[in-house]
């Protein structure tokens, strides 16, 4: 038996290996972007947005569009040297090339006219998801109005740099306030739009996070191969969802920052760890971790009970993870709770949809064949495992 669960694990981590070197990025979303914005109206005529913006990406984007060569080589040493001060002073240098990019690419207007903007301040830097981020005030000049437009097209597909960036919005214009969320399928929101439209945006954003997030896909599927019936597997999930949902929240009201430097590689040992829970037990009693199937009983011994508490606790992690997504990280952040609940339903969707999918399978597999539990579970136990883990080296690095 241990030479076979030897050699299942051998070829799994060959593979997985393989699939992770060849391009999957460290980080969960390395290949899109997230815009934050912060819109409030001082006074009638007067819209002041604050930007957050990913640096590495507007210093070439920025660059690209503007032919600005200058900014590039400037821009990109002061990233490569990890330099604050310096990232501040690339962008202060070529300011003209960096706003001029942005205004064309982050739009306000008042029914229907055009408003004004110009730049509020220098640039600011800090860190967010791990890498550094630009902060950029905006004031823009409208005509009076009952409503106001905003339209974001920043780091679009079309540039080449990333795909699908996201645009999240928080906003106190025209006695009212909310947030959206903004991409390529739908650019722009008005302050009088829809609250329905409002709960589709978010709740698509919380789906697609978790079908993107190739980390947060593998800690389920290290959840149902470690589990031996469909309850425990709902239990499981169940479990994960109560400990985001608690991380979610006190990010929301402020009482707790962790730094991505932490947070990222504790995602990526929560999955190695969970996923190698089946293994252990396969090598130490030498059968499977438990067959697949809903007998209508259900119950848990100790090492079930103490995998239920591993789930809570790395859950507490990818909850962490998930209010980054969203930009919660402010003290206080009221205004994204509501999207915060309807983020986190389209999340629940996606990871009941997942189990639904995956674990009838797994049981049409064991019809099939009785030693398929073993070799299934074991197959995707050490792949997961071995990717937690390679991920885990990376983001520990910094790679």
């Amino acid at each position: 038996m241990r030479r076979r669960l030897a050699q299942a694990f051998a070829v799994a981590a060959f593979a997985a290996v393989a699939v992770t070197l060849s391009g999957s990025p460290a980080g969960a979303h390395g290949f899109s972007s997230t815009v934050y914005a912060d819109l409030t109206s001082p006074e009638q005529g007067h819209v002041r947005a604050v930007l957050g913006l990913e640096y590495d990406l507007l210093v070439v984007s920025a660059a690209d569009a503007g032919h600005d060569d200058p900014l590039f080589r400037q821009g990109t040493a002061a990233f490569e040297a990890r330099d604050p001060a310096g990232q501040a002073a690339a962008l202060q240098a070529h300011a003209a090339s960096v706003t001029k990019y942005v205004t064309e690419r982050f739009r306000v207007t008042a029914d229907g006219q055009a408003c004004t903007p110009a730049q509020d301040g220098g640039f600011g830097i800090e860190q967010r998801d791990g890498v550094p981020y630009t902060l950029l005030t905006l004031d823009y000049r409208c005509p009076a109005a009952e409503s106001h437009e905003v339209a974001a097209t920043l780091f679009g597909d079309a540039e080449g740099y990333v795909r699908d960036t996201k645009t999240i919005l928080t906003y106190h214009l025209d006695l009212t306030s909310g947030s959206a969320a903004l991409d390529a399928r739908q650019p722009s929101f008005s302050t009088h739009q829809a609250w329905t439209q409002r709960f589709w945006e978010f709740f698509r954003l919380g789906a697609e996070h978790l079908l993107t997030g190739l980390d947060h896909i593998l800690f389920l599927l290290a959840l149902i191969a470690g589990s031996r019936r469909l309850r425990e597997i709902v239990l499981a999930a169940t479990t994960f969802t109560l400990a985001h949902s608690v991380t979610f929240v006190l990010a929301a009201l402020g009482l707790v920052h962790v730094p991505a430097e932490i947070i990222e590689p504790l995602i990526a040992l929560s999955i190695a760890v969970v996923a190698a829970w089946p293994l252990w037990r396969m090598w130490r009693r030498g059968s499977p971790a438990g067959e697949l199937g809903d007998d209508g009983r259900f119950s848990l011994d100790r090492a079930g009970w103490i995998r239920l508490g591993v789930v809570f606790c790395f859950g507490l992690a990818h909850g962490l993870g998930f209010a980054s997504a969203l930009g919660i990280d402010a003290a206080w952040s009221w205004t994204l709770l509501w999207s915060l609940l309807v983020f986190n339903l389209g999340i629940e969707t996606v990871q009941l949809a997942i189990i639904a999918l995956v674990f009838p399978l797994l049981a049409l597999l064991r019809r099939r064949s009785p030693a398929a539990p073993r070799w299934t579970t074991g197959a995707i136990a050490a792949a997961v495992s071995v990717v937690g883990l390679t991920w885990f080296v990376q983001r520990v690095a910094g790679g």
